[in-house]
């Protein structure tokens, strides 16, 4: 028996620095073009600053009238101005390219992750929000690392060769100036851990957004049908006034922050020009001009450094969110077992299971032997546990206690891969993708699949007609979910795709729940043909695919209540007679000569 009891994780709120600093390492794999990018904004910085020293050569110069020296100005100033500009450009442009690289590495992990991920996480989390992570949150931490880090390194940079001349120049008189530095810090923290909480609340709301809209894109059939227009103009609105609220609650935080910054390092210059003017102990004028020169250079850059910190915090929110999605753990798959091709025997034993929302189990010690070739029915009322078990079966879920064993091998010691391989599945929401017919039809491992076999699929699956009727044929675009098709052309595509699949064990998940009288006779006969020789799990709902089954297993609340042929359950006159006397009594019994 395999034990897969789940424990839940303590939720602990990781810190905004060991984030960022998790983000950063993405940039192990570019250090070149960073470094490079540093080199740049250094340049950018260094010619800054040479700038006011020219303007102490210039008053120097205006004082001594000397000719000889009034050419020396605009050469350095020419000569800087290229510096300045060829570290500006290299600065921007490869740290640009790094962290453009980062993002796209980080998007695409982030989809190749996800779909590796258990299916009790997209039970649990709405569409909505799972595609606001890979593109509105993705779309957050692009600016922490480009726009943040460009402003770290070019202002920081500056702020760095400012203060070195002003330390050169007079010391003591400087380390008035940056005592403002620790009340800067502490508002910025402060300032920063707000804007954290409402950035993590505004990517919320953008997921209730997605949500909202996704849903009547999907839905806006049922939305006309019954007249639920308003209902989905004020769920929208409720959505989008809420992000409105909380974007303006950044706002005013982060608007609030430079100002007060620019309060405390005015008061900071204008205590350091009271000094300079009775302390400082210049040797000339031109030095008094370039040193205060140099503390209003610093202004620019400190407030641009003052935006930094809510820019980085949004972004740092926006990676929590991404990387607490990428540290969950994927499906499961620790089997070693491969297989060619399976003989199809499966046996349930002593099955339990519930979803992680559920108290109730879902089902209840199924014990259940299914021969290779078998044809199982599945009945029973909605939510009885059918569709449960045939989800269990490819491990769509892991259960709780007991197992399931396909050729006396427990599924967990199967590659995951590799066990299905040896399952083909028909749903009854038909999932058809932005691609051509033949494309959906020889979708994922089966790309390498000719034509010749994927219009024999076709054929069997009484698709073949509508198809050549295409304006492109097998070669048509069938639109986003298959739009441009009716729901049985659809169903008879996924048929289509399981029967080019040729795997030993087919489920039909209400497979022809989609299809009208005379299209299902035509997929009857073709089922028949595809069940041959394979063990076949079929929920259904409709006399005509029950009856011809081996073997009929009714389940009641998550348990297996009764099993038969159809004949011996009618004979019984129990929870099979009393399904059939409510479902069945009114459907057409002409079900014998479907082949004909």
């Amino acid at each position: 028996m395999v034990d897969k009891n789940k424990t839940a994780q303590p939720v602990v709120e990781t810190s905004a620095l060991k984030i960022y600093l998790r983000l950063l390492s993405y940039l192990k794999s570019y250090r070149l073009m960073f470094v490079v990018s540093i080199v740049g904004f250094a340049l950018y910085a260094t010619s800054t600053t040479l700038f006011i020293k020219i303007l102490e050569n210039l008053i120097n110069i205006i004082e001594s009238n000397d000719p000889q020296d009034r050419f020396l100005v605009p050469l350095q100033v020419i000569g800087l101005t290229v510096l300045r500009g060829i570290g500006a450009f290299a600065g921007v442009y490869f740290l640009s390219r790094v962290a453009f690289s980062v993002i796209h590495s980080l998007r695409v992990q982030v989809f190749n992750h996800m779909t590796r991920l258990p299916s009790m996480t997209f039970d649990d989390q709405s569409s909505g929000h799972l595609v606001s992570v890979i593109t509105y949150n993705i779309n957050g931490v692009t600016a922490a690392a480009t726009d943040a880090i460009k402003i770290l390194l070019r202002e920081g940079l500056t702020v760095v060769a400012l203060l070195s001349y002003l330390f050169y120049t007079d010391w003591k008189l400087t380390l008035v100036f940056i005592l403002i530095a620790p009340l800067i810090g502490s508002l910025v923290t402060t300032v920063g851990k707000r804007l954290r909480r409402l950035s993590t609340k505004v990517q919320t709301t953008v997921g209730d957004i997605t949500q909202v809209t996704s849903e009547m894109i999907t839905g806006y059939r049922v939305m006309r049908s019954f007249g639920g227009e308003d209902y989905e103009k004020q769920r929208f609105e409720a959505a989008s006034k809420k992000n409105y609220q909380q974007n303006m609650k950044i706002v005013v935080t982060a608007a609030a922050n430079t100002p007060l910054i620019q309060l405390i390092v005015a008061f900071a210059i204008a205590s350091l020009i009271y000094l300079a003017l009775n302390v400082m102990e210049l040797g000339n004028p031109a030095e008094f001009v370039a040193y205060m020169t140099a503390v209003g250079a610093m202004l620019q850059p400190m407030r641009r450094l003052g935006e930094v910190a809510p820019i980085i915090l949004k972004g740092v929110a926006a990676a929590d969110s991404v990387f607490t999605l990428l540290d969950q753990a994927p499906e499961r798959d620790e089997g070693t077992r491969e297989v060619s091709r399976v003989q199809g025997q499966v046996s349930f034993r002593h099955l339990y299971f519930h979803y992680s929302r559920s108290d109730r189990p879902a089902l209840k010690d199924i014990n259940l032997d299914v021969a290779p070739g078998e044809v199982i029915a599945l009945v029973g009322r909605s939510g009885s546990g059918k569709s449960t078990l045939v989800n269990l079966l490819a491990r769509f879920y892991d259960y709780d206690q007991g197992d399931i064993c396909i050729d006396e091998i427990p599924l967990a010691d199967f590659r995951l891969a590799n066990l299905r391989q040896q399952i083909a599945l028909v749903n009854q929401h038909v999932t058809l993708f932005n691609d051509s017919v033949a494309g959906n039809i020889a979708y994922g491992s089966l790309t390498d699949r000719d034509m010749d076999a994927i219009r024999r699929a076709a054929d069997l699956a009484h698709a073949t007609e509508f198809i050549e009727q295409l304006p492109q044929g097998f070669d048509t675009l069938i639109g986003e979910g298959g739009a441009r098709l009716s729901g049985g052309q659809r169903q008879r595509l996924a048929i289509a795709r399981a029967i080019l699949k040729d795997a030993p064990i087919l489920i039909l998940d209400e497979a022809t729940s989609a299809l009208d009288n005379e299209s299902e006779r035509f997929i009857q006969a073709a089922l028949e043909s595809v069940m041959q020789n394979r063990t076949t799990f079929v929920v259904a709902h409709r006399l005509s695919t029950i009856e011809r089954a081996d073997r009929i297993v009714v389940m009641d609340a998550g348990e297996i209540v009764e099993q038969g042929t159809h004949a011996e359950l009618l004979a019984k006159g129990a929870h099979y007679a009393n399904l059939y006397s409510m479902q069945f009594r009114d459907e057409p019994q002409d079900v014998n000569n479907i082949a004909e």
